[in-house]
């Protein structure tokens, strides 16, 4: 291609030799902070969305019921998860990976402008923003990855390396936006906190613009058809039906805020779940009985299957980080530190804080257990995963009878601090192995799929979240026991079932493997 052959682009090997960041291709620099300037941007707004919208009208909120503030949150979260789907299609098909970034970051950042300007122009311009982020985040963040990868060809150590520090530029993004976007949001105004989100959003698309040449040619190719007619015709399928579904998605957000249509995000968060649940059905039956798998396959399938499902429970409980537990430290924690009041959002920082503090502990754990040949299989770590986070659950039970039992109005934010410490363990056991564990096991021709169901499961558990973390009403304290307690409890189940399933699963897996 024309840009490869340009002298001002170093070529893919020359790229990939270069040691210019931390001794990796400076391109890993330009990745690096092109998404966590697009972390900060998601998890800046995420928790503030919440609070936002259930505050009262005096306060500049929606003054929305908090159910269904929470709704839509999930909805959001869950909606980000499965435009990477159609994201990473588009890219490979019609943009390539580094113009999808662009545009991705051009979208997300427009959305954050629209979501600052709704002060001025009101609910349509909200929503409108939130929109836009979605379809923006489902071009940028697959393709982000994909090319982290393609800077190593060599792969081996160096590769890993390279994930671990780009996944560092992630969690850094995590850690800093709730402090900054929560000071604005809660202390200034709310269009301030989500104003730094998008302003973040901004310096990364700068900064990938003026430094994505480090990347070499990576990333401008697309999947093309041999026949150039062929391709056109393709090409332009893909954009009527591009444009159909934008059309789509326009006349609903017109309907909706003209008052024609009435739109319950919580209906919507509920039909919502039950059609991503279905989908998931339907594509397991579809590879049992139409695929062609061997029996092997078809082992790895189950197994794939039963991770799904205990996947989908855990992200339904780490998933109310920014709807319950937010809630919980908005109206039931003492924030107040040497006389000045701490922003809620200020603790949705400690996640990401205990990820960048342990994720280096866990690898080299993981590492000296498989130099012993005493490796934990993947089922085993899933099930201590969902057993951390029960810990963490049951640590708010408690917090939260104080409450209910009427002997304190607030209590110490280390109660949510300890439950996070639980819940990261939980999800430093479980999310890279998940992952892992989804390209390994899928049968080769469904490899990308099975990326696919590793969203579905992350989508479907944001939505569940979303739908069961608005229980949280200082005007109700009784019902926050019952929410804890029944989380804590469908993960401790869950924990001991996938326990118990562990050793036919582990030898179904080995099984794979040695006849594979």
């Amino acid at each position: 291609m024309e840009r490869a052959s340009s002298p001002a682009v170093p070529p893919a090997s020359a790229a990939a030799a270069d040691t210019h960041f931390f001794g990796h291709p400076r391109g890993l620099a330009t990745l690096f902070f092109t998404e966590m300037w697009e972390r900060f941007s998601y998890y800046g707004i995420r928790p503030l969305l919440v609070l936002f919208m259930s505050a009262a009208l005096s306060r500049g909120g929606f003054g929305f019921p908090r159910e269904q503030a929470s709704a839509i949150v999930g909805i959001y979260a869950a909606s980000v998860y499965l435009a990477s789907l159609p994201g990473g299609w588009v890219a490979d098909r019609l943009l390539g990976l580094r113009r999808s970034i662009w545009y991705g970051g051009c979208l997300i950042a427009a959305g954050h402008i629209s979501i600052g300007l709704s002060a001025v122009l009101g609910r349509t311009a909200f929503f409108l923003g939130l929109i836009l982020i979605v379809l923006g985040t489902g071009l940028l963040k697959p393709n982000v990855s994909a090319i982290v990868g393609d800077l190593y060809p060599e792969g081996g150590a160096r590769r890993d390396a390279g994930f671990s520090i780009f996944y560092m530029g992630i969690n850094i993004g995590a850690l800093l936006a709730p402090l900054a976007t929560g000071y604005l949001g809660e202390k200034v105004g709310w269009h301030y906190g989500f104003g730094a989100a998008g302003l973040g959003m901004i310096l990364g698309v700068i900064q990938y613009r003026f430094t994505s040449r480090w990347l070499g040619p990576l990333g401008l190719d697309i999947t093309r058809n041999p026949d150039p007619q062929v391709q056109a015709r393709q090409e332009r399928r893909m954009k009527q039906g591009l444009g159909a579904g934008l059309a789509v998605l326009a006349l609903l957000l017109a309907l909706g805020m003209s008052g024609v249509l009435h739109i319950d995000s919580v209906a919507v968060g509920k039909s919502m779940s039950y059609v991503i649940a279905a989908l998931a059905v339907l594509y397991f039956l579809y590879l049992f009985t139409f695929a062609r798998l061997t029996s092997v396959e078809k082992k790895r399938v189950v197994a794939i299957l039963v991770l799904f499902i205990f996947a989908t429970v855990f992200w339904s409980a780490f998933e109310q980080a920014p709807t319950s537990l937010n809630l919980f430290s908005a109206d039931f924690t003492d924030r107040v530190v040497f006389g000045w009041e701490m922003p809620a959002l200020f603790l949705q920082s400690a996640n990401s804080f205990f990820v960048i503090l342990f994720a280096p502990i866990f690898a080299a754990l993981w590492g000296a257990l498989g130099r012993r040949g005493k490796e934990l299989s993947s089922p085993t770590k899933f099930s201590l995963g969902l057993l951390f986070a029960a810990m963490g659950f049951a640590v708010m039970i408690f917090a939260a009878q104080r409450i209910q039992d009427g002997g304190v109005v607030k209590v110490s934010p280390w109660w949510l601090v300890v439950s996070y410490f639980f819940q990261t363990i939980g999800e430093l056991c479980l999310s890279p192995v998940g992952l892992s564990s989804m390209t390994k096991l899928a049968p080769r021709k469904f490899t990308g799929q099975m990326m696919g169901v590793w969203f579905m499961a992350a989508a479907l558990g944001n939505i569940i979240a979303g739908l069961v973390g608005g229980h949280v009403n200082p005007e109700n304290p009784a019902e926050m026991p019952t929410l804890f307690t029944r989380t804590t409890l469908l993960l401790l189940a869950s924990a001991v079932v996938l326990g118990a399933l562990i050793i036919p699963i582990r030898r179904m897996m080995a099984e794979t493997q040695t006849e594979g």
